[in-house]
């Protein structure tokens, strides 16, 4: 083989070698790009439960230290106790009304009663929420917690699932 014919050939190559890389370079720059949007909207719901779960982990230890430090006929006693039994009251009452909006059809929820308002938000997983829905979710409430009116708010965020 002549010279010429391996320089073409190695040029040819060393081409070769230089498109592929900036292909791979820009496929891949892609991928990642949209597995990042991807990933926040999936991780939103596990994000808002874990964010939730770690927030009432500090209260409850709090609480728990007050019981601890107060005797048990005491004033502070007695509230850390009512203040505990009704975040658990809470806590329950949300992953209820969670499964309940899940069987209406969403694939997930979201659902945060306010401790120390009535304020009750509802997070669901649609791009939009259609009035069927919306009075789906409100029946839900007056059906499990007899709530007529009240301050619920309703939210759809949209996650790809």
């Amino acid at each position: 083989m002549s010279n010429t014919k391996k320089i073409a050939l190695m040029s040819t190559l060393v081409l070769l070698l230089a498109v592929t890389a900036i292909f791979n370079f820009v496929l891949a720059g892609t991928r990642t790009a949209t597995a990042d949007v991807g990933k926040t909207d999936v991780n939103y719901f596990t994000t808002y439960r874990a964010n939730r779960t770690a927030t009432r982990n500090e209260e409850f230890v709090q609480l728990d230290s007050i019981i601890s430090a107060y005797a048990t006929d005491s004033a502070e006693y007695r509230e850390a106790v009512e203040e505990k039994q009704k975040m658990v009251s809470i806590m329950e009452d949300e992953l209820v009304m969670e499964s309940i909006i899940r069987t209406l059809g969403f694939s997930d929820v979201a659902v945060s009663i306010g401790n120390s308002s009535d304020n009750i938000n509802v997070f669901v997983n649609t791009n939009e929420l259609s009035e069927e829905n919306i009075t789906k979710i409100f029946y839900a409430f007056e059906v499990e917690h007899q709530i007529r009116e009240g301050n619920i708010i309703i939210m759809p965020v949209y996650a790809e699932s």
